[in-house]
């Protein structure tokens, strides 16, 4: 039994993503900083924080459904940001396969959650 959201499988496989964004973009032009690289980063650390803030609202099937979904929207928005970056050369098909192909995986697995969230809920 998950007891603590730091045990979830999905939080910890989008917290690693994002940790292998940050690093991958660090290395992106200086003019980027403002605009690709702060919203990638941002949407990428928002997906863990929300999967955060939905185990806290356990008790309300509606509300932890709802933080879910935030976090799966702003997981297609990481998936835009790293279509973007590798269309500007600043992705490889490698390195951009390497991210999308967990970046999805984190959202069947939010979408099944979303779909059946009874064995979340706090009862």
């Amino acid at each position: 039994m998950v007891t603590h959201f730091l045990e979830l499988n999905v939080y910890k496989k989008s917290f690693e993503l994002a940790g292998r964004i940050f690093v991958l973009s660090k290395r992106w032009p200086p003019e980027e900083r403002y605009s690709l690289t702060d919203q990638i980063r941002r949407a990428a650390r928002s997906v863990g924080a929300n999967i955060a803030e939905s185990w806290g609202k356990r008790r309300y099937e509606a509300h932890f459904v709802s933080k879910l979904t935030d976090a799966d929207s702003e997981n297609h928005e990481v998936e835009h940001w790293l279509l973007s970056a590798h269309r500007d050369g600043y992705l490889s098909e490698v390195e951009l396969n390497e991210l999308v192909d967990p970046k999805r995986e984190v959202g069947k697995m939010l979408g099944s959650m979303i779909q059946n969230p009874a064995p979340f809920l706090l009862r």
